[in-house]
């Protein structure tokens, strides 16, 4: 019974020594994913070409074994001999890198506006509601987080939800101006038509929103010479055909 009990004992020990292993890895992915902003924001403020390499260096050291980003780093490595200003440099990373990653991470957010909304119309419980969206930005958090290079744990899911919630009250005054009242009027509009609907476009576009604050958060550059997406953009097509034209 003793060697049971101290097996036992051995088995839970290391299981939890894996787990805090896989949890401090995934932290200091997080951490090298937001070095790498910093680094690039700090590149953005000044005019020397030597940060701009050493920002594109980074840059490629992280994303060389992607398949998805392969492609653009050959080409900037190509070119970036050719030219001689620091900001050109940092655009040419953010256009020939960024696009198949913003397209992979958006299109989590379009699944996830659609999934909520269609929850919304669908389950008749208020709560399960709540729950639902609850789950679904949560994983859609992480599955962005996972998109641009960062692998969260439990421990670092949430200090991941920590930071995009802080970036949603930051910017919240811009929000107002922003397109996603015009995704909520348009929800209003349905909702005339079917309640639920209009809820669940509602619900969408808020989901759609968390999920525009993780890409800023989680994304290592910011988005300089590319668009930044908009709400509007997003909801059109995660609901094309969801609930009619």
């Amino acid at each position: 019974l003793g060697s049971i009990v101290s097996f036992l004992m051995g088995l839970l020990l290391a299981l939890m020594a894996l787990f805090a292993l896989r949890e401090l890895a995934a932290l200091s992915r997080l951490r090298r994913v937001d070095r790498l902003r910093q680094k690039f924001l700090s590149a953005r403020k000044t005019t020397d070409l030597g940060t701009a390499h050493q920002a594109f260096a980074s840059v490629s050291r992280f994303y060389h074994t992607r398949a998805e980003t392969e492609w653009g780093l050959a080409r900037v490595n190509e070119r970036k001999g050719e030219v001689v200003d620091s900001s050109a440099l940092l655009d040419m990373t953010e256009v020939e890198v960024m696009p198949a990653l913003d397209r992979a991470a958006l299109a989590e957010v379009e699944s996830a506006a659609r999934v909520v909304a269609t929850a919304t119309a669908i389950v008749p419980m208020a709560l399960l509601d709540v729950f639902s969206a609850l789950v679904v930005n949560l994983r859609m958090i992480r599955r962005i987080s996972e998109v641009y290079g960062g692998r969260a744990g439990a421990l670092g899911s949430w200090r991941l939800t920590r930071w995009v919630l802080a970036h949603l009250v930051a910017t919240g005054a811009l929000a107002v101006g922003d397109d996603l009242i015009g995704s909520i009027a348009g929800g209003g509009l349905l909702s005339k038509i079917s309640r639920r609907f209009g809820e669940g476009v509602i619900n969408g576009a808020l989901t759609a929103r968390i999920g525009l604050a993780a890409i800023d958060v989680c994304r290592p550059m910011p988005f300089v010479a590319l668009p930044r997406p908009k709400v509007s953009g997003v909801i059109k097509n995660a609901m094309t055909g969801l609930f009619g034209s």
